[in-house]
């Protein structure tokens, strides 16, 4: 098994499996399951943890869903679509493993996941408002705004008053009436503060947060803690404090020792375990400025774009050459923004170069586009 701590990642033991798939695909996805089971099993070997529902948002290969399924994780979904989705790719999943969290959807999606029996959780005060009986009975979550929002960009934080997510704390008393009128009863209390979080006390103090709005309903007996754990992005950085993060959550449990904590992670779990591959096209000097075009762009990641997220970028053909200076590595997308990388130190690249932009495991696939009308790259799944 490999993780976020082994010295050699898999993709560079994986070298010629990787070259190999290069002289077939001009690019492709391509995923490594053993990271994603050990990733899954570090997670559920944590003694303050309950369960691990996996955010589908993040990675709807089907392999790797019925690889996550079989280890035990289970599934937050955020669309009908979703869970039609897992359900034909995982046939004999059942209902209690799947969460269903929507957010300012249509007032049909409710019906829909209450009709199929699935879990909701209501991160808004408009459903109980406007519908109340569609909750007539039901058994749902909520999802509260428990002001630590954090994250690497601000389209990430999903905390906070500038954050479209959640309940606010100034909402509780109002919330607990119109449950009340609608016989709605609420059982779990969730939140989910941002992504790529590298601080390990921010899950203590969101579920201390969520445990004090718990003791507001006698019948809630779960704290879902949401995801967002850090993935290290550049070489040098260091791994999620997993142990850190266990030690601020046992220490919550102990305070209220009548809630199980849940665990909503999609890029720790499948973000290092993927790699987008790709091919040098062009090489460009304008004025002291060098360029290395590649056969993707935003089109198939799009996160550089929208988040400013930084993804290492390696050519894996000359992985062993030295680097040759800075360099900003762009996709064939006719937009400024479709740049990758800047600053990049690679060695000299030559035209059909083997490249690899990392921790493409998560929000890749899933955010791509045929923008230029550019087709997706196909998705491969090594050590399955």
């Amino acid at each position: 098994m490999t993780d976020s701590t082994t010295t050699t990642p898999w993709w560079q033991r994986d070298r010629e499996r990787l070259l190999a798939i290069g002289a077939e695909h001009l690019n492709a996805y391509v995923y490594d399951g053993d990271t994603v089971r050990s990733a899954t099993r570090r997670l559920l070997g944590l003694s303050a943890i309950d369960r691990v529902l996996f955010a589908m948002k993040s990675n709807f290969n089907a392999e790797i869903l019925r690889l996550l399924a079989a280890e035990g994780a289970d599934f937050e979904c955020v669309s009908p679509m979703e869970i039609e989705h897992l359900r034909r790719v995982v046939p004999d999943i059942s209902n209690d493993r799947i969460l269903f969290t929507p957010n300012f959807a249509p007032r049909e999606d409710y019906g829909w996941a209450r009709a199929e029996g699935i879990t909701i959780t209501l991160d808004n005060l408009h459903p109980l408002r406007e519908w109340p009986d569609e909750f007539r009975g039901a058994r749902i979550f909520v999802r509260i705004d428990p002001d630590v929002g954090r994250g690497h960009h601000e389209h990430v934080v999903t905390s906070g008053e500038q954050s479209k997510f959640g309940i606010p704390r100034f909402e509780i008393d109002e919330l607990e009436a119109l449950a009340a009128a609608a016989g709605a009863t609420i059982i779990g209390i969730h939140a989910h503060s941002g992504s790529g979080i590298p601080e390990a006390d921010t899950w203590g103090l969101v579920a201390t947060a969520l445990a004090e709005v718990a003791e507001r309903f006698p019948e809630a007996s779960v704290l879902d803690l949401g995801g967002g754990l850090g993935v290290p992005a550049r070489p040098g950085d260091a791994p999620f404090d997993l142990a850190g993060m266990n030690e601020a959550l046992l220490a919550v449990r102990a305070k209220f020792p009548n809630y199980q904590l849940w665990l909503e992670p999609g890029r720790y779990l499948v973000a290092e375990a993927g790699v987008l591959l790709a091919h040098v096209t062009q090489l460009k000097g304008k004025g002291e400025q060098r360029y290395v075009g590649i056969s993707t762009g935003m089109n198939a990641l799009i996160r550089p774009s929208l988040y400013g997220a930084h993804h290492e970028i390696v050519n894996l053909t000359r992985i062993d050459e030295p680097s040759a200076g800075a360099v900003t590595v762009v996709g064939p997308i006719c937009e400024t923004g479709d740049t990758l990388g800047r600053g990049r130190d690679l060695p000299d690249c030559r035209e059909g170069d083997v490249m690899l932009l990392l921790n493409a495991g998560a929000y890749g696939r899933v955010m791509a586009s045929e923008y230029n009308m550019r087709p997706v790259p196909p998705e491969i799944l090594l050590n399955a």
